[in-house]
């Protein structure tokens, strides 16, 4: 199948999964297409310029990206000229929830979301099997690379062979799922899977699979992609159009499918001016994050434009569109410009693609140069921001968008101490702000307060892409030690590089030895720390927390800081600069204030300050130039597939099938399709369901299918028990993804749930026929088992954080037929419309409280018959108080209301390829 196109159907009409489709032969834009060198008669791109259409040379340049894959893939099929035709008049179609289809280049996954990928695919095939069709029409279409970045933890640290130590649990613990991830790779065509060890999916992205320009089966076309990974959005720093999407979702774009999308809106994002000195890339992203948020980009497009972009580089640019999804954002832009070809060449690529890069751009009218500023196209809305005005600041203590100033930091944590419960308070009582507790750590005595910092962590894709920040954290590292400044021994103190070539330029330029004796040794390649793969903190370190109740703190040079996701003992944990991260360590507190209180005293007792050994931008671009070249990229990336020997030395099965160990703990075939039958089933209305859970805001995925520990007490923690496995072989949720009955049970298993029933934080709820208090699967099992629908009550932002598809897998299988939320996260609705779970949205202006819902009441939820059904339509819900309200049934397209009438799409997509052979 690879390298098939739609355009090469014949005319014919089918009824597929309640669908009349239709394939024509022949792009009725094919006319636009010509050589892009007259000497290559068989290179070819579609020349949008041709289109003599002046709104072309009007649109941002994101939207021509969509425009250039609708042209290129209109068969009227799947994309109809009327598509083509509401991109061009985006201005006028932007604000009017129209429906476009996008089909990007390819497919991106990382290990978390790439196991239940397989395994679902894996299982389809069986399905379609079952159903007399032909198991081998289950394969990707587009090419696929899924880099395993997520299983590795810290587990050691502060040792030389830590990254040896680690690198061998982490194939000890997931060596099924490796397996089974390799027959993936030799089971599946244009499936390519970068082994352990090799660094982060984005920065693995940004730096080598990234193709900026695709050529294949003879024509050039813009590289563009969907990943099951939120920060997905890092490769638009390279002008790569791309964005996460549900692992659902992204399965059916494997298959051929494409993109459903509204047609968004596009916040130009103007830079100006020169950063301070002293600020690097992560405060002016932290910076923007805020600024945006701020300013409402949930569901847009921003795209960033202005003389200041031409002062980034691109690992800058990286790190400010590796944030997007923490300013809500679907995608954050940076166009080619030269910039971006002189990156290309840094980073190893062949001269004459980076030519042929450059030449098809400029010709297809998608290259910028962001002095020019007769190119700046026509924007939704316009915001701005100096970059002179950026001051060093970290992000926290719970949410990546609440920016702090450092020089603010102290007095913030302080307020936060004493506040209520929330995202800015911990309601500590006033008369325990300063409570100590003192612990012994290898034969001495030490003291932890409230503010504490126990770990350290130079971690995630976010920053260490960024030569400019990790240079600067290794001077800075440099400097402290020859102050005479150490870590204290008890502090987790992590370094986890996005790729090789980071080790090489931290080695090449002097200061590793530096920052292993401040304690940042390399401890592994992957997420790490980032994705709550922090490890286990000291007993006596666990001890004292507990102990003291206190407030301990992570910080850490990542993306995300939500509640429990770091480790369940650090309470507080903010984001911060590589630089910072160590300075912070240092210091063993968040509570100083840098510019007055000394970072340390050395051993002659002289006080050490950040401002004496903080690096500047000159230095650190000094030692950028000299150290970080083309020769380092090459070398990492020419071996990336083979240099890891564990890997090679795994033995896959060959079968077309995969052959299902029911014993295994780690891979299971779900039971999404055991029913699945090729008729459909009208729809039906969901009645007397009772409330699982009664939630408030910004209930994240990791609230509800968390990544991190399996607790001992947990419903997870009894079935691997069972299973005959003891404590030390529980890995972690995020390792477990092939495994449904694992991840069911830990379903809203966060430990920092708050669930109004409770009324405190809790994995627990009420099971209100009896009353009782059990654990939430416990509760929901019994609720399926008694014969009651569920649905969940929520506030806004629900679903915020990671592309989790488990987030919907999971309470699927609980039995949850709908969500009741005020708002939603993009690609958490998205997957729960795969599901074929219904997200329905109070109407403007309401919510439960204003509603007078309690969570106790049971609902009926009327859905129309099939010929009623339209996308965006309000539904009734009824009480069996006798009170009713209207609500809106979040299918927002006609797509994805054909996904719900099949029952979710990985359904759909089976009736469909059972049919098709």
């Amino acid at each position: 199948m690879k390298g098939k196109s739609f355009r090469s159907f014949n005319i014919e009409s089918k009824r597929v999964a309640g669908v009349t489709e239709t394939f024509i032969m022949s792009n009725p834009f094919q006319h636009l297409a010509e050589p892009l060198d007259p000497a290559q008669q068989d290179k070819k791109f579609y020349n949008l310029n041709k289109l003599g259409d002046s709104r072309y040379a009007r649109l941002p340049f994101s939207i021509r990206v969509l425009l250039e894959a609708a042209i290129r893939n209109c068969d009227e099929f799947l994309v109809k000229k009327q598509d083509v035709e509401n991109i061009l008049n985006w201005k006028l179609t932007q604000h009017d929830n129209v429906e476009v289809p996008f089909r990007p280049a390819r497919v991106i996954l990382q290990d978390f979301t790439g196991v239940p990928a397989v395994v679902d695919f894996a299982a389809m095939r069986d399905a379609v099997k079952r159903l007399g069709g032909d198991p081998q029409t289950i394969n990707p279409v587009c090419p696929v690379d899924l880099v395993i970045d997520h299983s590795i933890q810290v587990d050691f640290n502060r040792r030389s062979d830590s990254l040896q130590k680690n690198q061998e649990l982490e194939f000890e613990r997931n060596r099924e799922r490796f397996e089974f991830l390799k027959w993936g790779s030799q089971a599946f065509q244009n499936m390519r899977i970068i082994p352990p060890g090799s660094g982060i999916i984005h920065q693995v992205n940004l730096e080598y699979l990234a193709r900026v320009v695709f050529d294949q089966d003879g024509y050039y076309y813009p590289d563009s992609l969907v990943g099951t990974d939120s920060h997905t959005t890092m490769i638009d720093g390279l002008g790569v159009l791309g964005w996460g999407v549900g692992g659902i979702e992204a399965e059916a774009v494997m298959l051929g499918q494409p993109i459903s999308m509204v047609l968004p809106e596009v916040i130009g994002y103007k830079l100006m001016g020169n950063p301070h000195p002293l600020v690097t890339s992560t405060d002016i992203v932290l910076t923007v994050t805020k600024h945006l948020r701020q300013v409402g980009v949930v569901g847009k497009f921003v795209e960033f434009f202005g003389t200041g972009v031409a002062q980034l580089s691109i690992a800058d640019r990286a790190t400010i569109a590796n944030m997007c999804p923490e300013y809500g954002a679907t995608a954050a832009f940076f166009p080619v410009d030269l910039v971006s070809v002189q990156y290309l060449q840094q980073t190893g690529r062949a001269e004459e693609k980076v030519q042929y890069i450059q030449k098809y751009l400029e010709a297809a009218g998608l290259f910028r140069d962001f002095n020019n500023t007769n190119q700046d196209p026509d924007f939704s809305q316009v915001v701005e921001l100096d970059l002179s005005t950026v001051v060093p600041c970290c992000s926290g203590p719970k949410r990546p968008q609440d920016k702090v100033s450092v020089s603010e930091m102290k007095s913030d944590f302080q307020n936060c101490l004493g506040a209520k419960q929330g995202f800015k308070g911990f309601q500590i009582p006033q008369g325990h702000h300063y409570d100590k507790v003192k612990f012994p750590y290898n034969n001495t005595e030490y003291e932890l307060s409230h503010g504490s910092v126990v770990i350290a962590a130079i971690t995630s894709c976010t920053n260490t892409s960024n030569p400019s920040v990790m240079l600067g954290a290794g001077l800075l590292a440099k400097k402290a030690v020859e102050a005479g400044l150490c870590v204290k021994p008890y502090i987790k103190t992590s370094l986890s590089p996005g790729s090789g070539v980071v080790t090489f330029y931290l080695r090449d330029s002097g200061v590793q030895p530096y920052l292993s004796k401040l304690g940042f040794d390399v401890v592994g390649y992957g997420c790490m720390t980032c994705i709550g793969n922090s490890g286990p903190l000291p007993d006596p370190v666990v001890e004292a927390i507990t102990q003291g109740d206190l407030v301990a703190v992570g910080v850490l040079s990542g993306n995300r800081n939500f509640e429990g996701r770091v480790h369940p003992n650090t309470r507080a944990n903010y984001l911060a600069s590589p630089p910072l991260v160590i300075a912070y360590a240092i210091a063993g507190t968040i509570r100083i204030d840098f510019e007055k209180d000394p970072l340390g005293v050395n051993a002659e007792g002289k006080e050490i300050y950040l401002r004496d050994i903080w690096p500047t931008r000159d230095e650190i671009q000094a030692v950028e130039r000299q150290y970080v070249i083309p020769g380092m990229f090459k070398e990492v990336y020419e071996k990336i597939e083979k240099v890891n020997e564990s890997w090679n030395d795994l033995k896959a099965p060959t079968d077309e099938l995969y052959p299902w160990d029911p014993k295994s703990t780690y891979i299971k075939s779900p039971p999404f399709f055991d029913s699945l039958t090729m008729e459909l089933q009208p729809p039906k209305s969901i009645t007397d369901a009772y409330v699982l859970l009664n939630l408030g805001d910004s209930v994240t995925t990791d609230h509800i299918s968390p990544a991190g520990n399996i607790a001992r007490n947990s419903p997870a923690a009894r079935y691997l028990v069972n299973r005959g496995l003891t404590p030390r072989e529980f890995n972690s949720y995020g390792s477990r993804r092939g495994n449904d009955a694992v991840m069911a049970r830990g379903t809203f298993a966060n430990i920092r749930l708050f669930n109004k029933f409770i009324n405190k934080q809790s994995p627990s709820t009420i099971y209100f026929p009896s009353n009782e208090t059990l654990d939430i699967f416990d509760a929901a099992e019994r609720y399926q088992n008694d014969g009651h629908n569920l649905i969940l009550l929520t506030g806004k932002e629900y679903g915020s954080g990671s592309s989790r598809d488990w987030a919907a897998k999971g309470p699927f299988l609980q039995g949850i037929k709908a969500v009741l939320a005020e708002s939603y996260e993009r690609i958490h609705r998205s997957n729960l419309v795969g599901m074929g779970i219904i997200p329905l949205q109070y109407l403007p202006g309401e919510s439960a409280e204003a509603l007078g819902l309690s969570g106790q009441e049971r609902y009926t939820i009327v859905i129309p018959e099939e010929k009623d059904l339209r996308p965006g339509m309000n539904v009734e819900i009824k009480l069996d108080t006798g009170k009713s309200f209207e609500a809106i049934m979040r299918f927002d397209t006609d797509v994805e209301l054909t996904y719900y009438r099949n029952g979710g799409i990985l359904n759909y997509m089976i009736r469909k390829m059972a049919n098709s052979s």
